[in-house]
């Protein structure tokens, strides 16, 4: 019998990574519904899976603005057709796998014009469901978790038109 304990190999450390996800809400239907996009194969990480509009957020550059910029680049959406609701608290998720660990700013927008998106190279696909029918889909880890923190998040004052 060996006292030796298995030589253990050392994990690189997680590179931090801050991203945006926004949930664009629309109230005209017979009840409330968020937009959900299938991740397209051209995307870094998580392919084919469900999201909200998400993407990195660069420097130099706050989270809100990030939001407002993913939503017109992915969507076509411009600031006067979609009003920031609330901003939720950080989500984070280590994934090994793909060296990071997310740091997830969740927002909850409402969208003035949603039958006017256009879904750029980063999506094939979207839905507008019911809040509660995101476990029904293969998602994008932590969705859940941060759409119910955008929902109850801190309720922000618009500025924009």
């Amino acid at each position: 019998m060996s006292d030796q304990t298995p030589e253990v190999t050392p994990q690189p450390p997680l590179r931090q990574t801050h991203v945006v996800t926004c949930f664009l809400l629309r109230s005209d239907t017979d009840q409330p519904r968020i937009l959900i996009v299938r991740r397209s194969q051209r995307v870094g990480s998580y392919n084919t899976r469900w999201a909200g509009i998400s993407g990195f957020v660069e420097e130099g550059v706050t989270p809100d603005e990030q939001a407002y910029t993913e939503i017109r680049e992915e969507t076509g959406l411009q600031g006067e057709q979609v009003r920031m609701l609330r901003r939720g608290v950080i989500v984070e998720h280590e994934d090994a796998a793909l060296g990071r660990h997310w740091y997830i700013h969740p927002f909850l927008f409402e969208v003035l014009a949603p039958d006017t998106i256009s879904l750029d190279w980063e999506a094939t696909e979207m839905r507008w469901i019911t809040p509660s029918e995101l476990r029904e889909y293969e998602t994008v880890p932590k969705l859940e978790e941060a759409y119910k923190s955008a929902r109850d998040g801190e309720e922000i004052i618009s500025t924009n038109p």
